[in-house]
């Protein structure tokens, strides 16, 4: 078949790193080095890296994947070291986070991790990813400041994810299961294969009513892929995703108290967000060619949107001046467009002793903004009143970017290979806003252009058939965001302001590492080790505080300004065993030391910061519940030398998987986290907690076609029901009340055990 031949071409030529290196046993001679491969790329993850690339990297696959029964990304992601994630009510809309990197930061902020879907780099309104986690085909992690090849946002690296395509998803399949608090999933596969022409498509729907009090989502998506094989070196592949979903409430309440009392949040705690309508759509039209042997070209052209609407911002005083905590009294309904279009094109060479890869990465990016009052509403008891309707916001963002990138790798001799990355981005970012009451019926145009330069340098050393050491040095950016920029043009408070000149941010990454393989009493185990330190500088914060208060002439004026930086340093350890004797094991412990180098002015508000300032309040003003209502005050802190936030300095994952006979799997899972800081001035703590997961998989041939199966599995969270926070948060006077404490916390408590069970026919 020409898809089978295909395949098996391509193997020769881009497979050849796993074997590229004939290390030096003891007492035996040196070999020679045949063929150097490139395996790095920004479009496709099948280049095994093997052991010759200089970074961490971990890759799981889709037997894998499915084997997890997993209702979200990091319950797969979770056996990587190094990699958390914020979990939304639903469970299955996250924000990864590698290292550390973007723990402080939160809601609508980028991740700091470059996310790339099929060669297509993906970012939400949200600062999260939705991918459908029935179309995984398989998941590569790269660690550290990754910009080289990845470009915007890499900052602490990059996940790639790369959904179901070609023979091998042929046939039928049907699955449903169902779990806790109304949890549904249903799905439904088509596939086929022939000589030259391969695809799929498939059904899925999600949908659970909720642990948290108005918290229902649900998910519907079409996906498939088509892959056509133009003759026995090249193909052409289509794929496509649509998705509509919906989330409402993600389960925040306010304090401890709360946490402890009313953890569904029914009486208290209405969560910044509410009703996410989300709909998702993506293309990507992928051509791939083997010029000869030692030679490939790929490119790719694609678009993916992001029309999300939601509501933001509870109201705390409604039209009359009184108070209001009813659950849909929002004060602004947000309603965002996103566009992302762009191109990529790749070249790669294998010489003896010598690769080379070079890429050309376009990318025309649109985001439109439209905000608009919910509901009539003031800021203060006797503030003006914003009538519903109102226009707050309506601007758009426009991004044109172009880069050159590629990569060599070159034997230093029979052992050693180094590897050098450059790439080169030219970023053109034009704002407009359109005259509106929260600009001051003013328009806006405004326009930046920024050119930054990534690199990595690598090395690895083969001690022997089964062990290597690796070294690497990289740089990641971020470049500034058009709020960030131009803030100031699109409110009438005079103390907001604009900063057209903020630099980008950006990351040096130095990490040295090592990998082993080894027998252990029959078990064929893998071992990788790390130590790591990301350094960031240029750190955009605002010069009142991370959501501090903006009208005051505290710092200047509220103002993006490049006033921080961070380091995080840590050891990370991996073990995987391959099955033996019915049993297989994996280990994932990570150690973090993530603090803030500097971060001079961080001013914490108390009071209702959208009140009036008062600089220094009188003992009987500090005394008055009712003042702090309409006022508010600051506390200057230097963050300097403190933890960063929610970054857990020790984490550690354990699972063993039982075979007790053909066709049975049980896997039992430990997912440990040490207690953290849950603000930046380390005041509150976030506790930390070990928990119990547990699941069991059954699958058995069934009479009929070839491939016919029945697979059932039941899965257990949360087995010991241990009561914790899957999220704790600290910015300031939640409450009101004039004071900072525990009880002004964002607390998310974990919803304690939850179960899901399932069954999936293939024909």
């Amino acid at each position: 078949m020409l898809l089978e031949s295909r395949k098996s071409t391509g193997c020769v030529a881009l497979c050849a790193l796993a074997s590229s290196v004939t290390p030096v046993a003891a007492g035996e001679e040196p070999t020679t080095l045949d063929r150097i491969t490139v395996t790095d790329s920004a479009i496709e993850d099948r280049f095994d890296p093997g052991t010759t690339d200089p970074t961490s990297r971990a890759r799981i696959d889709q037997a894998q994947v499915e084997r997890q029964q997993a209702k979200n990304l990091i319950e797969i992601l979770g056996s990587v070291s190094g990699v958390t994630a914020d979990l939304q009510g639903d469970g299955e809309t996250i924000k990864i986070k590698l290292r550390g990197i973007e723990n402080q930061r939160f809601m609508g902020e980028k991740p700091g991790v470059a996310i790339v879907v099929d060669g297509v780099p993906v970012f939400e309104r949200t600062g999260k990813v939705n991918i459908d986690l029935d179309n995984i085909e398989r998941i590569e992690v790269v660690k550290g400041a990754a910009s080289y090849l990845y470009g915007d946002d890499a900052l602490a690296g990059a996940v790639m994810i790369t959904t179901r395509r070609g023979a091998g998803q042929r046939g039928l399949r049907v699955d449903a299961d169902r779990g806790a608090f109304g949890y549904r999933r249903h799905l439904l596969h088509a596939g086929f294969a022939g000589d030259a022409l391969s695809g799929h498509v498939q059904y899925g729907e999600r949908e659970q009513d909720g642990y948290y009090y108005l918290s229902s989502t649900h998910a519907r998506t079409w996906s498939g892929h088509l892959q056509y094989a133009l003759d026995d070196a090249s193909d052409l592949s289509l794929g496509f995703e649509k998705s509509e979903r919906f989330r409402d409430r993600e389960g925040s309440v306010t304090g401890v108290t709360a946490a402890t009392l009313d953890p569904t949040g029914r009486n208290e705690g209405r969560g910044y967000t509410r009703n996410f309508d989300v709909d998702l759509s993506r293309w990507n039209l992928r051509y791939s060619r083997d010029l000869d042997e030692r030679s490939q070209l790929m490119a790719v052209v694609y678009e993916y949107r992001d029309d999300t609407s939601f509501w933001s911002a509870p109201m705390r005083f409604d039209a009359a001046g009184r108070p209001t905590t009813d659950v849909d009294d929002y004060s602004a309904l947000n309603d965002y467009r996103q566009t992302q279009r762009g191109a990529k094109a790749e070249y790669r060479v294998s010489l003896p002793r010598f690769a080379l890869m070079g890429g050309l990465d376009l990318r025309r990016n649109a985001f439109d903004n439209d905000n608009r009052a919910l509901n009539s509403f003031r800021t203060t008891p006797r503030g003006p009143v914003t009538a519903a309707g109102t226009q707050l916001a309506d601007d758009e963002t426009r991004e044109r970017m172009r880069a050159l990138y590629g990569e060599a790798k070159f034997a230093l001799g029979n052992a050693t290979v180094a590897t050098m990355n450059v790439r080169r981005d030219r970023v053109d970012v034009d704002f407009d806003a359109a005259p509106v009451a929260g600009n001051g019926n003013r328009a806006v145009s405004a326009g930046r252009a920024f050119e930054v330069d990534s690199y990595r340098a690598g090395v690895t050393h083969a001690l022997g058939p089964s062990s290597s050491l690796f070294a690497a040095a990289s740089t990641g950016f971020r470049l500034p965001t058009a709020e960030q920029l131009y803030r100031g043009e699109t409110t009438t408070n005079a103390w907001v302001h604009s900063n057209p000149d903020l630099r980008p941010e950006q990351a040096i990454s130095l990490e040295i590492g090592a990998r082993h393989r080894r027998s252990i009493v029959g078990w064929d185990t893998s071992f990788a080790a790390s130590v790591f330190q990301i350094d960031r500088d240029d750190f955009i914060l605002d010069s009142n505080g991370q959501y501090a208060s903006t009208g005051t002439t505290i710092g200047g004026g509220s103002q993006f300004r490049n006033i921080g930086g961070a380091r995080s340093r840590g050891l990370e350890l991996e073990a995987r065993t391959t099955a033996h004797a019915g049993w297989a094991f994996e280990a994932a412990l990570s150690f973090l030391d993530a603090r803030f180098t500097r971060y001079d002015d961080f001013f914490l508000s108390l009071g209702n910061a959208n009140g009036r300032f008062v600089a220094d309040p009188t003992p009987a003003q500090r005394a008055d519940p009712s003042f702090w209502r309409s006022n508010y005050t600051v506390v200057a802190h230097d963050n300097g030398g403190k933890r960063i936030p929610r970054a857990a300095p020790r984490t550690l994952d354990l699972r063993a998987h039982w075979f007790p006979a053909p066709g049975w799997a049980v896997t039992g899972e430990l997912d440990a986290r040490a207690r953290s800081w849950a603000d930046e001035i380390n005041q509150e703590r976030w506790p930390g907690f070990t928990l119990f997961h547990a699941s069991a998989r059954y699958e058995r041939k069934l009479p009929g076609p070839s491939g016919t199966r029945l697979t059932l599995f039941a899965r257990v969270e949360n087995v010991f029901d241990k009561r914790h926070w899957l999220i704790a948060r600290g910015t300031g006077d939640a409450n009101y009340d004039g004071r900072y404490d525990r009880e002004d916390l964002s607390i998310v408590p974990d919803p304690g055990r939850t179960w899901r069970v399932g069954l999936s026919l293939r024909y």
